[in-house]
Order: structure tokens, then sequence, then C-alpha cells
């Protein structure tokens, strides 16, 4: 999938899994691009699986309301 359909992909896995709104589930995928969580997607396709989104789904909930980008796991 293309980096974008990714990102959507990670957005709707936020609200479905966590009964998320759209726009909550919307503004932790682009605070976590943001903190460049997602650079390595972008540059290696191969990164862009259904399991793998699953994990950054959960890894992103998990670390939501936490300040500091670097807690964000990979």
């Amino acid at each position: 999938m293309t980096y974008e359909e990714y990102l959507d992909e990670v957005t709707t896995l936020l609200t479905e899994l966590y009964d998320l709104t759209d726009a909550t589930a919307i503004k932790y995928v682009m605070r976590a691009q943001a903190s460049d969580f997602f650079t390595l997607h972008d540059d290696d396709p191969a990164m862009r699986t259904q399991e793998r989104a699953m994990q950054d789904a959960k890894s992103i909930f998990e670390n939501r309301n936490k300040s500091k980008p670097e807690l964000y796991k990979k």
C-alpha cells in the first residue's frame, strides 16, 4: 500500500480497535507523524503491511498522552 494508504489504515484501526472518533484518531496519527514515527515506513514499502499497521495502531494508542516523541516504539 502507499504511504498515504498506510496512514489511513492505521487511523481506521484506531477507530475500530479503540472506539475513537475519526477526528481523534487522525489527531493521534498526525501527532505520531510529526514525531517522525512513520519515517521508516515512508522509505521502506515493505513496512506497510496490515500486521504492522495493527502494531503501530497499538503503539500509538498506548503512547497517545505521552509528551516525549522518543517514547513511541517502532
